[in-house]
């Protein structure tokens, strides 16, 4: 079996796995106040340019979710998203179930604009009902979003400046954060992220990670008391040092970066092999995942051979299903892939 289907259903990179071998013995402070922990998150404001920031780790990404929003947003507060938003779609009803309303906008393959945030805003304060309404206090977006596509410079900066303009923060889900950093059609560094949001984080259970997901608070306004609301919500890891270890393994020798490379380079050769045979496809993602369209039949023809998910159906005959690379998908893979397709078309 070729397995497509996400790029968290592998185990751990191997660096990662040897790094805790290594440190097994080691006593350490609990909470993430040790010292791998300590290491991880000088790391990543070296690596992302933000020395100020403060950085925390978490389990996974809903989690990170969750108490974000829920640190962010006020009582009587929403937050304001794309329609295919992980936070609206593949969440449970995890941010409804913390009390808060997701607000949720058109979305262009997966993106939400300026205009269509700032139309949102304008017409909850203009509206004489308005208190009477939930009040969009945040904006999520993800990068890359959910269908794999990415937000330009120009364009988070431009969302960047309407969230200044309401006095509202920024949440950037980096879940595949690694993936988008190293896509070819990428304009966003690294150091670009703490300069147009509030909060973002980078993920590792999909970027080649056993868990764990990275926060990095931007912003000063929301960090007084943030440990406490981590700990609320069962989320402040005792062994924390698990996550840190794996964090500074990520962040040494640009191993983050590799491993999105690895993603995005194995998905661009399985997308060019499947348009060389025709297929079209449902998004134009240039990261890890990538959309196309197929048969029915071919789809029953090759479940047994490679895993993927199942996204939509696009008429009588044919479905989207998404492909999914990752650290360990290897292009000998994508050829037996593409064979195995090219067979049973």
């Amino acid at each position: 079996m070729i397995h497509l289907s996400c790029d968290y259903t592998c185990g751990a990179h191997p660096q990662l796995l040897d790094a805790i071998v290594a440190t097994n013995g080691h006593h350490t402070e609990g909470y993430g106040e040790d010292t791998f922990c300590q290491e991880a998150q000088n790391a990543i404001k070296t690596f992302f340019d933000t020395p100020n920031a403060d950085i925390h780790f978490l389990v996974g990404g809903t989690q990170t979710n969750r108490v974000v929003i829920d640190t962010l947003l006020r009582p009587h507060q929403g937050v304001v998203c794309a329609t295919c938003g992980h936070i609206n779609v593949h969440e449970s009803g995890a941010i409804e179930a913390g009390g808060h309303k997701v607000l949720a906008l058109t979305d262009n393959e997966g993106k939400i604009t300026a205009e269509a945030i700032d139309k949102c805003f304008h017409d909850h304060f203009t509206d004489v009902n308005y208190e009477h309404m939930v009040q969009p206090g945040m904006v999520y977006i993800s990068q890359p979003t959910e269908y794999g596509t990415l937000y330009s410079l120009k364009e988070l900066k431009a969302i960047h400046r309407i969230c200044r303009k309401y006095d509202v923060p920024l949440f950037i889900d980096g879940a595949r954060l690694g993936y988008a950093l190293a896509s070819e059609a990428n304009d966003v560094a690294p150091t670009d992220l703490p300069k147009v949001c509030d909060v973002f984080y980078a993920g590792g259970t999909k970027m080649g990670a056993l868990m764990g997901e990275a926060i990095v608070m931007v912003s000063k306004k929301w960090r007084k008391d943030f440990r406490y609301i981590i700990k609320q919500h069962g989320a402040l890891l005792a062994k924390g040092r698990l996550l840190g270890i794996q964090f500074k393994t990520l962040m040494t020798d640009n191993l983050y970066l590799k491993i999105g490379a690895n993603g995005c380079n194995t998905a661009k050769q399985l997308q060019q092999g499947l348009k060389a045979m025709g297929i079209q496809f449902y998004y134009n993602s240039p990261t890890n995942q990538i959309f196309p369209i197929l048969p029915n039949t071919l789809l029953d023809n090759i479940n047994k051979d490679i895993s993927y998910s199942y996204w939509c159906r696009y008429d009588e005959d044919h479905s989207v299903v998404r492909f999914c690379t990752s650290w360990e998908t290897t292009p000998y893979e994508i050829e037996q892939a593409l064979n195995i397709i090219k067979q049973k078309l």
